[in-house]
């Protein structure tokens, strides 16, 4: 009596294997992939609600009011990103910006995503695309009317 599996069925199992690897490592992979761009987001976001809320304690009798606001703006947005790694070039004097137009105070973060490609490999799978897929700039923006 034989034990083990019919001679037929010998390779079966590696080409199973191949197949949920590849289902397994696209969904790794997405979910690596995905998770920069969505904590720089996020972090963006913070950064420049925060610089905004900084900017009101400022008194609106300070002499240079507009120039004042838009240094503390600055100066908030560089301390909250100071996290983010050199290698992935993000500069708060180039990739930000804080104006102060009419009493409305606005911060807005542009940061391109192709500095991205420095660090996170992108995919192009046939079919699906670029993974991760993402807009041309990650941008968050906040505002505020004295």
């Amino acid at each position: 009596m034989k034990t083990g599996l019919p001679r037929k069925q010998k390779g079966a199992v590696a080409i199973e294997f191949a197949l949920v690897f590849i289902i397994f490592f696209a969904v790794f992979y997405g979910l690596v992939s995905y998770s920069l761009p969505l904590l720089l987001m996020q972090s963006f976001n913070q950064s420049t609600a925060e610089a905004v809320r900084r900017s009101v304690a400022l008194d609106p009798s300070t002499a240079n009011y507009d120039t004042a606001v838009r240094n503390i703006a600055t100066t908030e947005l560089t301390r909250q990103l100071a996290w983010i790694p050199a290698a992935l070039n993000f500069n708060v004097a180039t990739d930000a910006s804080a104006t102060y137009i009419g009493g409305v105070l606005t911060v807005t973060i542009n940061y391109p995503t192709s500095k991205l490609n420095q660090v996170l490999p992108f995919l192009v799978l046939p079919g699906i695309g670029s993974v991760p897929n993402l807009p041309a700039t990650l941008t968050a923006r906040s505002s505020l009317q004295f």
